[in-house]
């Protein structure tokens, strides 16, 4: 729709009743959230209606919608087709997200003359299948040596072409000669065979065993009554093998049916979403897949991201889905499962039974990888910490702040002005990505305008190499300090990170757009991270301007005289101990340091002929007798 000139209002009152796809963006134009609705009109104004129920997240979410994007359909199904492949492109920050299952391995089976199969991770070949993906890599493992023990398909990465087979290009090699592979590199089996037998390989990867045991056993039967007996002996081995794995996999269906188990579990902002795969009653394998943008979701909404984000690129889809709960838009999802199967599809809750328990163990298994995932994060410290969730319910942050920085400035009258920034994350202190900033642009002392220099500094140069932002930035100050940041984020075009200032007297939290501050109770362990990193940052900040006063002050004279630069002035002030030693030492006595022609420029420079007493024991310095010196560390000359 080309509505671009009308404002967000004027948009809402225009909204069509077709279905299709709407998508939030915020005032920068990112895509906030992306749905589907039946009517578009009735759909997204119920966001911006004072009647719907309460929801904290969804109540952060509209107050940053700035625009709204509309894609009209024909049908419901396009919508959600349409819907389910911008959420996996765009990765909205307030969907339900599948973690992107590129991480895992699949099987591939290749478009080739002489396909191979081999695992990858990434799916890239146009026209190739695959098989998976398999979250349990174990499972994989045994599936491919599986195929390749019953199989005789090759494993080199030849370019296997009819032109290259007669011209001899390639040679056989030793899987040939140990019976692994019939040697298609030198033409030795057509492409009828290999490709009839490539047919197999995926039959047994789909799970459909029964079908391909049956056709070896007709093999074996047809080779025995020809009396080739080795061959027959080798189409038995491969049966056998095939048994020992259809063996492994658990019957659960006594009537052999084919169909997927779905069951979610969810936490927080975390959920799990594992599927049992069931094919000729048996339990092929399973695979779970962790979702996050969960909180507040209800498990049915869970179910259904989960099932379209699934099912999205697969094509392995059975007659029969089981749910672990009712899904609203059950007949818009059997719509699009029955056209992407091109039959029958049914999707059922079951209520009791052996087919319930099947659902429930479902459950507990995706129960048990939620809660492997909390395990791991332990381990890698990655739980988030108490202090952390106490200080976005406190601040009331549409999601917790595990990434913080804050400013401050420090300067002695605006002399030596410097600012620092620090970095906590998960409430702890990470100094490899403290920041420390001399003032440039700003004359004296003026804390507004240098917290808007650096802050300006740091997100232009974060958004330039489009490194990550924090979830929270503090500044060390009340309403002046906090307006000039937020009014330089808003220039360099940083707008959804929450920003607050902190005031050391009261410790009062102030918000944009916030006339009074926010009272934190003192007994919050939000409030003490807070206190914590804005004393952090300010240690940091003095630190710092010591540092640069202190250098300003023993080396400004030193560094106007002609001739001495760091390394003479590092020796002058290790021999005499100070500038004011250096200033009062004799002409000889500088020469044993530096030479005669900077010696006598030293001396003019600090006032021709005029030297200091002979005993200058207060500056750390002895003249030795004959114009020598004896050379020691002194304490700089404050």
């Amino acid at each position: 729709m080309a509505t671009q000139d009308l404002t967000l209002q004027e948009k809402l009152e225009a909204l069509p009743s077709d279905p299709g796809v709407y998508r939030f963006l915020d005032a920068d134009g990112k895509v906030l959230y992306v749905g589907k609705a039946q009517n578009l009109r009735n759909r997204v104004r119920q966001y911006f209606q004072k009647s719907r129920s309460s929801d904290p997240r969804i109540d952060v979410m509209v107050g940053r919608v700035a625009d709204v994007e509309l894609t009209v359909t024909d049908t419901d199904v396009e919508a959600l087709i349409l819907e389910a492949n911008l959420i996996k492109k765009l990765k909205p920050r307030y969907n339900i997200l599948l973690k992107d299952d590129k991480s895992y391995p699949y099987i591939v089976i290749t478009k080739e003359p002489f396909p191979r199969v081999f695992v990858t991770r990434h799916k890239a070949g146009e026209g190739a299948r695959y098989f998976g993906p398999y979250t349990d890599v174990r499972t994989m493992r045994f599936a491919l040596k599986t195929v390749r023990d019953i199989f005789m398909i090759r494993s080199c990465n030849y370019d296997l072409t009819d032109e290259s087979i007669a011209a001899g290009k390639y040679k056989i090699c030793l899987d040939y000669h140990i019976k692994k592979c019939e040697g298609p590199c030198e033409g030795l089996v057509t492409r009828e065979h290999y490709s009839a037998m490539i047919e197999q390989v995926a039959k047994v990867l789909k799970g459909k065993t029964g079908s391909v045991v049956e056709s070896l056993r007709a093999e074996m039967d047809r080779l025995s009554g020809e009396m080739k007996f080795e061959e027959a002996a080798l189409i038995r081995d491969r049966m056998r093998a095939l048994t020992v794995y259809t063996e492994k996999q658990k019957m659960v269906d006594p009537r052999g049916a084919d169909r997927d188990i779905f069951a979610v579990a969810g936490k927080g902002d975390d959920a799990c979403g594992v599927v049992f795969k069931v094919r000729e009653g048996k339990v092929l394998g399973s695979q779970h897949f962790y979702m996050t943008n969960a909180e507040s979701k209800s498990e049915a909404e869970l179910l259904e991201q989960f099932i379209e984000g699934y099912y999205l690129d697969g094509d392995d889809i059975p007659p029969e889905i089981d749910v672990s709960a009712e899904i609203e838009s059950r007949p818009l999802l059997l719509s699009w499962l029955r056209m992407r199967r091109n039959g029958e599809v049914e999707i059922q809750v079951p209520r009791g039974g052996e087919t319930a328990k099947l659902v429930n163990m479902v459950r507990n298994n995706a129960q048990f990888w939620l809660e492997e995932l909390e395990i791991q994060r332990a381990k890698r410290g990655d739980v988030l910490p108490h202090s952390v969730a106490a200080l976005q319910r406190d601040l009331r942050l549409a999601s917790p702040p595990r990434r913080m920085e804050c400013f401050d400035i420090s300067n002695t009258q605006g002399s030596d002005p410097v600012a620092s920034m620090v970095v906590f994350v998960d409430g702890k202190p990470k100094k490899s990505e403290y920041r420390k900033f001399k003032i440039r642009t700003v004359q004296g002392a003026n804390d507004f305008a240098s917290m808007q220099e650096v802050v300006g500094r740091r997100y232009r140069r974060l958004l330039e190499e489009g490194a990550e932002l924090p979830d929270l930035i503090v500044v060390d100050g009340g309403k002046g300090q906090l307006s000039s940041a937020v009014a330089t984020l808003s220039e360099v075009g940083v707008r959804d990170v929450p920003t607050i200032g902190l005031a050391k007297r009261l410790e009062e939290v102030f918000v944009p757009d916030q006339p009074e501050a926010i009272l934190i109770p003192r007994t919050s362990s939000g409030l003490r991270l807070l206190q914590r990193i804005r004393d952090e940052a300010h240690r940091f900040a003095v630190t710092y301007h010591r540092t640069l006063r202190s250098k300003r002050i023993l080396r400004t004279d030193l560094d106007l005289i002609k001739g001495i630069g760091k390394k003479r002035a590092a020796e002058l002030l290790e021999a005499f101990g100070s500038v004011q030693g250096v200033k009062f030492a004799t002409e000889e006595q500088l020469s044993e340091v530096v030479g005669d022609s900077v010696a006598e420029r030293i001396k003019l420079y600090f006032g021709g002929d005029e030297e200091g007493p002979a005993d200058t024991s207060s500056e750390g310095g002895t003249a030795a007798p004959g114009g020598g010196i004896v050379s020691r560390k002194r304490k700089q000359d404050k």
